[in-house]
């Protein structure tokens, strides 16, 4: 049997899962593939920065020496007295500035990929309130459409009755149909935003058929305290460990003007007859050439630096403005809802009421009616959308500006 879309995604709801605003927070927390991609990063990150400035692993020489390869002792490596088999250990010894700028590169990657992950842990928070609120308000909606057409079915009966008494015009009896077609179409927008929201609900929970439990969130809003907290803010906490790290390799191509320098000690092995031997080494690098060499590098280093501050400014300027007009828009959702709730709706209710009974005492038609009930519900679902850009609006400031805690 056909059955149709509308009511087999409602007929899901069933095994719908509950989930409350703060669970959703938590559960998304612990499940987003981002975030356990982020953790990731910060361990080799901190692997890496274990072994950053550490002297180069020393290296092991082997070799023959002094081997005759003419003469009456060729090709015999134990006849002549300088040939000997050689075994050396060689160790390079960078300059302490390019060890310690490598230190402090490791340590401003470690610090990149904690704000990184932080960072990505505001937006997944941001995106499951969101996802959350969408869905909670969607079924609110829905119930709010579902109860207004219940409310217009003894009007529907009565006026089918005053037809086939004659006191209602035939085409009157029309009406009913076409409204109730004009409601379902609505119910099955407001369906579909219901299962919309609930596959993004999934998308950042991992919640099979998830359902909103508990009220919406209701965000408490301290403007003095999130323009302070701007500054612990992770988009601008990674571009500042960008900046040290840029610094960092300042330092490094600096110290590359500095000699780096190497020592080898080796034991040679001749024939018992002449002896063995020892031998010691240092070799120093000579940044001759720094002014073709050394300095292009740092002159680009320091370059990159410098924007690597000017991004860092510009972010700050930034997260600035968007508080600001978020604060602003969020201010004038507020009052735009709190009319429709106190105002707006009581008023629509009123005429309704009025009108029911202007029509019983036959004062009004039913298009009268109609358009007051239409009136009604379009009041109430707006209302309800208000409140619910209010809830977001709300959300999405705390989450973004404020704390990492829900």
């Amino acid at each position: 049997m056909w059955i149709p879309l509308a009511a087999a995604l409602l007929a899901s709801t069933v095994q719908a899962e509950p989930l409350t605003y703060a669970a959703a927070l938590r559960l998304a927390e612990s499940a987003a593939p981002t975030l356990q991609a982020s953790a990731l990063r910060i361990d080799a990150a901190q692997a890496t920065e274990q072994a950053a400035g550490r002297l180069p692993d020393p290296k092991l020489s082997l070799g023959m020496e002094n081997v005759p390869v003419s003469g009456p002792y060729a090709g015999r490596w134990d006849a002549a007295e300088m040939t000997m088999a050689r075994v050396g250990l060689m160790q390079e010894v960078p300059n302490a500035g390019r060890r310690r700028a490598a230190t402090a590169t490791a340590q401003a990657e470690t610090q990149m990929a904690i704000a990184d992950t932080d960072l990505q842990r505001r937006r997944v928070r941001v995106a499951t309130a969101l996802a959350w609120i969408d869905l909670a308000y969607a079924e609110r909606r829905l119930a709010v459409l579902d109860q207004l057409v219940d409310g217009l079915k003894p009007l529907w009966e009565g006026l089918s009755a005053g037809v086939e008494s004659g006191s209602a015009r035939p085409a009157a009896g029309l009406e009913p149909t076409r409204l109730r077609a004009e409601f379902d179409n609505r119910r099955s927008a407001l369906v579909a935003e219901v299962t919309q929201a609930r596959a993004s609900l999934t998308r950042w929970t991992g919640a099979v058929n998830p359902m909103a439990a508990g009220e919406p969130p209701y965000a408490e809003i301290e403007p003095a305290d999130l323009r302070a907290r701007i500054a612990d803010h992770p988009a601008l906490q990674l571009l500042a460990a960008a900046t040290q790290r840029a610094k960092a390799d300042v330092a490094g191509a600096r110290a590359a003007r500095r000699p780096d320098w190497g020592v080898e000690v080796m034991y040679g092995r001749r024939d018992p007859m002449f002896g063995d031997m020892v031998s010691a080494a240092v070799t120093v690098s000579l940044p001759l050439f720094a002014s073709q060499r050394q300095d292009p590098v740092i002159a680009a280093r320091t370059a990159q630096a410098s924007r690597a501050r000017l991004l860092e400014a510009d972010m700050r300027r930034e997260l600035d403005a968007s508080l600001e007009a978020d604060l602003a828009t969020y201010a004038a959702n507020h009052d735009q809802w709190l009319r429709a709730k106190d105002v707006l709706v009581p008023i629509a209710e009123q005429m309704a009421q009025l009108e029911i009974a202007s029509y019983s005492a036959g004062r009004a038609d039913y298009s009268n009616l109609v358009e007051a009930f239409t009136d009604l519900a379009d009041t109430k679902l707006a209302a309800l959308d208000r409140e619910a850009l209010v809830a977001r609006d709300g959300a999405r400031i705390v989450l973004t500006y404020g704390s990492d805690n829900p």
